[in-house]
């Protein structure tokens, strides 16, 4: 059984490992590399709602979407980097300036480079940022991770 298709030549099921993650503004190649994308999610509440006469069961409706939060890891890289001085400014706590959100486009590629599927994250802000433990015991790269709430993501 082969996994290609001779249809459409893409493969079935396509693989996580190639991506490509790219912020409105920033276009450094370096900004936009990650070793890892988790947080692509979304559920629906569920609100019960009991009828008068009606024992059997309660109508179970659909209510607002949630997205969990979006993680992003890499490399540590240099503080100077726009993605790391747009997280310092909206997490420093000091909002002399307006916090602004950003848009990020979560491409899941085949092997010809060309988008499998996209996630469009909409008004993305960083809530979170944390490097690795330091260990001198231990020869493994500092990794930062970037955590970021957003409003919703559209699928392309």
């Amino acid at each position: 059984m082969s996994i290609f298709s001779l249809d459409d030549e893409t493969s079935y099921p396509p693989v996580s490992f190639y991506f490509a993650v790219y912020f409105d503004g920033i276009t450094a190649a370096t900004d936009n590399s990650f070793q890892e994308v988790q947080g692509l999610s979304q559920e629906v509440d569920i609100e019960e709602v009991k009828e008068g006469g009606e024992n059997r069961f309660t109508h179970r409706l659909p209510g607002r979407a949630k997205y969990s939060n979006l993680i992003l890891k890499r490399g540590m890289i240099s503080y100077s980097s726009l993605l790391a001085v747009w997280c310092q400014e909206c997490l420093s706590g000091e909002y002399s300036e307006a916090i602004v959100p950003k848009s990020i486009s979560i491409m899941l590629m085949d092997e010809y480079q060309l988008p499998v599927r996209t996630w469009n994250v909409v008004n993305a802000i960083p809530v979170k940022w944390q490097v690795s433990d330091l260990n001198a015991m231990e020869s493994k790269i500092a990794v930062e991770t970037i955590e970021l709430a957003y409003n919703y993501f559209t699928i392309v």
